[in-house]
């Protein structure tokens, strides 16, 4: 069973501001490395396609057995993102956060 994985705006958001983040610390860094920032993003997004083929597999996120987090490794660090299993071929993303972030957005 294969799912369709679609992100929501604000998780497309969530990208957009995570990426900017690690852009700016690395730019402000004394040989900071730009690229990181499409690093992690590349990362994230490497992390998202295996719910095409395993969301179940992610551990719950509260009471609704279909709401579930992938933990994305990244560094020393890494991101949380939050999505919902809406039937059975489609997934949604709806946040993603840095692991360091008190919730989502």
């Amino acid at each position: 069973m294969t799912f369709t994985v679609d992100l929501s705006e604000s998780a497309r958001e969530d990208l957009l501001r995570l990426f900017d983040h690690v852009l700016e610390r690395e730019l402000q860094r004394d040989g900071g490395d730009p690229q990181r920032a499409r690093a992690a993003l590349d990362a994230i997004g490497g992390a998202l396609e295996t719910l095409s083929r395993s969301p179940f597999t992610c551990r719950k996120a509260g009471a609704d057995p279909l709401m579930r987090e992938l933990v994305i490794a990244f560094g020393r660090q890494g991101y949380v993102a939050l999505f919902e299993i809406v039937d059975e071929s489609r997934v949604l993303v709806l946040a993603v956060r840095h692991q360091l972030e008190d919730d989502y957005h």
